[in-house]
């Protein structure tokens, strides 16, 4: 990979990175300075890449198999990174839990699972108004630390070109602890007990995952005997892990879009997988202008104001030669109405004969406000939409590919139910979300039992 801007063959014969600027778009803030705004994107231009594309080129292929019903993503992290979180424990005990959810997907259903995290990059957000009133007082609305700041006064409000280079560097900085985590032998399936977090280790599901992991022992102990080890299979001592996050910040994916230099193709090198949401999937529009040109592996949210034709244009735009692994669609229709919206989806998407994968977003559609005016979801209404998309699969005849949440590893109090039972009264013990309500540890590690459960029945 290089920074090169020498002569690539461009994945058409109109795409440029800059060429999304001729096109309508949404979602991006109005930066007062432009000469900082460029400066900023000619320093972040000559960067180093964040991911590589021979990296990239093997998460396409994994979720291909995903495509098959060979594979299940997991793909899991928060609503919006903070800079404030920018700490190592945060990244391990995020990284720590998603680790434990695969283990109980793989052994439990006896499917490999690509593993994908909301990290490293996932610092912008989408909003439903440019502004915010409070007290009278009318702002502009607060659009991720890699944008603006949270807090409400003018100055905090103002777009900060700035920010972006921060964004940058906290995201090399996680990239790297995540590289360390994953292939530093912190993955090492030996050590599958000493991944519970404390409060894990006093929960309801802490003697289920005690004998699983009892059961992955004893299966490895009989490995060793044979002569398989982490020397022979490196898959038990390390694992592999992608970074995701939702292209929003146009200026900034531009910035960091290479040219690979082994086969001449451009790559969006802030992540591995990123996504296009319900408020920038126009198909004539900027951002999907942007994501016909990189060659990583595209998500496209889908919600119950999805319209067939619109879809249909999307997976041509994006995918016209229809390669596997290229296209997810992540299904985010609410609990009560995935049963109505997403079957005729799957069907019309099966019956144009293009080869995508299906992931459910179980959160966004789940969102309500306590008498408090405070967001939360329930852990029943996220389970009620995970059955639902296994059932619609089924019934349309297609793979469930995996699941996209938004969880932590920390001990927070956001999302109500769970093995704990928790209520709105326990959400004020540690809501500490600055975004959308997130499941914490426990609830991730339930969530993981109940899916392959639902993942061995349907097989």
């Amino acid at each position: 990979m290089t920074a090169s801007p020498a002569q690539p063959r461009p994945t058409s014969t109109t795409w440029m990175p800059d060429s999304w600027r001729s096109f309508p778009v949404k979602q991006l803030p109005t930066y007062p300075d432009a000469a900082s705004l460029n400066a900023v994107e000619s320093r972040l231009s000559s960067y180093p890449p964040l991911v590589f594309a021979g990296e990239v080129r093997r998460l396409r292929a994994q979720l291909a198999q995903a495509a098959k019903g060979q594979a299940f993503v997991l793909q899991g992290g928060a609503c919006a990174e903070s800079f404030s979180e920018f700490k190592a424990d945060v990244v391990r005990d995020t990284f720590r839990v998603l680790l434990q959810m695969a283990v109980v997907l793989t052994f439990g259903a006896k499917v490999p699972v690509i593993k994908l995290g909301r990290m490293a990059g996932q610092f912008a957000k989408p909003r439903s108004s440019d502004t915010e009133t409070q007290g009278g007082v009318t702002l502009p609305s607060y659009r991720g630390d890699i944008i603006n700041g949270p807090e409400f006064t003018a100055e905090a409000r103002i777009p900060d070109p700035v920010r972006m280079e921060t964004g940058y560097f906290q995201s090399a900085g996680i990239q790297n602890l995540l590289r360390a985590f994953s292939r530093g032998g912190y993955a090492n399936l030996h050590q599958v007990h000493r991944w519970n977090l404390g409060f894990v280790e006093r929960s309801p599901l802490a003697h289920r995952y005690s004998v699983m992991a009892e059961k992955i022992g004893e299966t490895l102990s009989f490995m060793q005997a044979c002569g398989i080890d982490a020397a022979s299979a490196p898959q038990i001592d390390e694992t592999e892990f992608y970074t995701s996050h939702e292209a929003l910040l146009l200026p900034y994916e531009q910035a960091l879009t290479r040219v690979d230099s082994t086969s001449g193709e451009w790559y969006d090198c802030s992540a591995h997988f990123i996504w296009i949401g319900d408020r920038t999937r126009q198909p004539d529009g900027a951002h999907v202008e942007f994501l016909r040109g990189v060659r990583n592996p595209l998500g496209i949210k889908v919600g119950p104001t999805t319209k067939v034709e619109d879809l249909e244009k999307l997976l041509e735009i994006l995918n016209p030669s229809d390669e596997a692994g290229r296209i997810t669609l992540i299904s985010r229709m609410g609990a009560d109405k995935i049963a109505d919206c997403l079957p005729p989806l799957m069907r019309a998407v099966k019956n144009t004969g293009r080869t995508v994968t299906w992931l459910t977003d179980p959160m966004h559609g789940n969102t309500i406000s306590t008498d408090q005016k405070i967001k939360t979801r329930s852990f029943d209404a996220i389970m009620k939409e995970v059955k639902g998309f296994f059932d619609a699969c089924a019934a349309e005849g297609v793979h469930a590919g995996g699941v996209h949440i938004e969880m932590t590893g920390q001990n927070v109090t956001e999302c109500v139910g769970g093995a704990h039972c928790l209520t709105e009264s326990d959400l004020a013990d540690r809501y500490e979300t600055f975004c959308d309500p997130r499941l914490n540890a426990e609830q991730s590690l339930e969530l993981a039992f109940l899916m392959a459960e639902e993942l061995t029945g349907k097989r």
